[in-house]
């Protein structure tokens, strides 16, 4: 599956099938660069129930960048544990690019993290409808000066879609992260406040 830059929209159909061992690679990876740029990270997941925090903490040291996550599988759980607007929710419903989007800044503000990650979408096999299949997948980053969101609509069962779901997460935090944002030294944020 691959991005469109600048749409948010993936290509292709069907889940990725990723194995433990894949997503793992993709975390120790993570790792390095969030230890090597001196950044901290929080996760905000609803249909892959933590497993991108799963992964994260597979790689030993990720405690070295990782600040925590919330599991906000419930609507009110997003509006009362990551600040996500309930006018957002009405408007867009959970799985929505402007819902993932508010999830990662709610993240961000909860943990007080450089970066964050969220997750939204149909992992089915029910849930879904016309407007919104099982398998549509909202993932968002947020980090200094950037905030992107990525849309996906993966073809495999649960499982692969949580795993897909993690995978793109993971793979997006890596792309966000390298394009460019790194803590600033301390003296040079001092001299800014």
């Amino acid at each position: 599956m691959t991005s469109e830059p600048g749409s948010g929209r993936a290509t292709g159909s069907p889940a990725e099938d990723l194995s433990e061992s894949e997503l793992v690679e993709l975390a120790t990876q993570l790792q390095a660069l969030f230890l090597e740029r001196g950044l901290t990270l929080a996760t905000a997941e609803s249909c892959t129930g933590g497993l991108v925090a799963h992964t994260v903490t597979e790689v030993a040291g990720s405690s070295g960048y990782l600040r925590g996550g919330i599991v906000a599988y419930a609507d009110e759980a997003k509006e009362r544990l990551l600040d996500v607007p309930h006018d957002v929710l009405d408007a867009h419903g959970a799985v929505s690019a402007q819902v993932a989007r508010a999830m990662a800044d709610g993240a961000a503000a909860r943990f007080t993290t450089d970066v964050s990650v969220a997750v939204t979408g149909v992992a089915g096999p029910g849930g879904g409808s016309p407007a919104k299949p099982v398998g549509l997948t909202y993932v968002a980053v947020t980090a200094p000066s950037t905030n992107e969101v990525r849309r996906f609509l993966w073809t495999g069962d649960r499982a692969a879609n949580k795993r897909a779901s993690a995978g793109a997460a993971l793979r997006l935090l890596l792309g966000v992260v390298r394009a460019g944002p790194q803590r600033q030294p301390v003296a040079a944020k001092a001299g800014r406040e």
